[in-house]
């Protein structure tokens, strides 16, 4: 179900590369979250603990190599160089059922690793989700579903990026979407955050920081400053390459507060992934205009469960206001024609982290501008509302 080393979004890299140059000792746990509480059985677990083990035959290589440092200058030679002994390793991957069935998923182990197994385990368990169920894709419908966006994204010049490895349907439906795009798209759709994919039809690889970066920050600096510093060490590894900045972590509006003026010069542009997207665009434009930045310098990122047509309305909106790009990944990836086929609601999130092995485990939480994308302790939520005054 994993093709390659490669078959993961460029994020999961360029994170793990700045673990690896910043922070090398730091540990971390990631947790699976089923956000629709799906129950499964025992002969799912056993089947999906068989596709773990797959993952220890991937390795980087050489023509993968050749890819990565021809295309990703911006990730050090160094890293490319670690990633080609690294091995995933099944043993660490701790898959359970609890007593109703809910799939139960944990992770640990060095930060720039344990990074990596998430996204290859989130399209794992969509994919087995669909096969156990005996679900099947119409290849030729779920084309011309995806054809109908293409020509929606075409017609009115809406660019974007194809983002839907962790909950595609399946890899074999994947490639051939991907395909589709490269083909009949080519001016509209900027590039694939999957790696493998881009490689394979020589697109742009797309992909900045995630929010478990920001996370991290909150774990082992605190929250009042943690979007300011992990901004800070990001120009610090990529000195303004891979300048879109995730904004939502700890909702928008805290973002926006501890933005500085330096920071927001820097960037490229900010990826709206929750909230009323009007309302953050709204905001940040505002934040920009209030440090005399032109607006339409830089460029929002909408990727909050978009469709083309909701996409279509946004980008209307902000029409001559401030650049707009989207980030489209389930409703392609995982739109297979199929009548009232609901895809997986899945993913996996950096729950602990701790500096080193000498240092306390701190628990970490995300505060989303959408209600239902909160993660976290209970406890951890009453202390960074109070610090970050929300």
């Amino acid at each position: 179900m994993i093709l390659s080393i490669l078959d993961t979004d460029l994020y999961k890299f360029s994170t793990s590369n700045a673990y690896f140059q910043l922070y090398p000792l730091a540990e971390g746990t990631f947790k699976f979250n089923d956000r629709a509480a799906e129950v499964y059985d025992e002969s799912f677990l056993t089947k999906l603990k068989e596709e773990f083990r797959h993952l220890e035959k991937l390795s980087l290589t050489d023509r993968e190599f050749t890819f990565v440092t021809e295309k990703i200058k911006y990730i050090g030679h160094n890293y490319w160089e670690w990633l080609r002994g690294f091995r995933f390793e099944s043993e660490k991957i701790n898959a359970s059922l609890d007593e109703q069935g809910h799939l139960q998923i944990d992770v640990t182990d060095y930060l720039y690793k344990v990074t990596l197994y998430e996204v290859p385990i989130l399209a794992i368990v969509a994919e087995l989700r669909n096969k156990s169920r005996g679900i099947e894709a119409d290849i030729s419908k779920a084309i011309g579903v995806l054809d109908a966006k293409i020509e929606i994204a075409n017609e009115n010049g809406l660019l974007f990026s194809e983002f839907g490895t962790r909950r595609r349907f399946s890899s074999d439906l994947h490639d051939v979407l991907v395909k589709e795009l490269k083909e009949k798209c080519p001016s509209c759709c900027a590039g694939t955050s999957n790696v493998y994919f881009a490689m394979k039809y020589d697109m742009t690889p797309i992909g900045t920081f995630p929010h478990e970066w920001v996370m991290f920050h909150s774990g082992v600096f605190g929250y009042k400053r943690a979007n300011y510093l992990s901004l800070e060490d990001w120009i610090k590894v990529y000195d303004g390459a891979l300048g879109t900045a995730l904004i939502d972590t700890f909702t928008t509006k805290s973002f926006l507060r501890t933005l500085t003026m330096k920071q927001a010069k820097l960037l490229d542009g900010f990826r709206q992934d929750s909230g009323d997207e009007k309302e953050v665009g709204d905001a940040i434009i505002a934040r920009l205009e209030e440090f005399g930045i032109d607006p339409k310098s830089k460029v929002i990122v909408f990727s909050n469960a978009l469709n083309f047509p909701k996409y279509k309305e946004v980008a209307d909106y902000f029409r001559g206001r401030v650049k707009v790009s989207a980030g489209i990944g389930t409703n392609i990836t995982c739109d297979p024609a199929i009548p009232d086929y609901k895809p997986a609601n899945i993913v996996m999130k950096l729950s602990r982290c701790r500096m080193s092995t000498k240092d306390p485990w701190e628990k970490v939480i995300k505060i989303s501008d959408d209600l239902g994308k909160h993660m976290g302790d209970d406890k951890e939520f009453e202390i960074a509302s109070y610090e970050l005054h929300i």
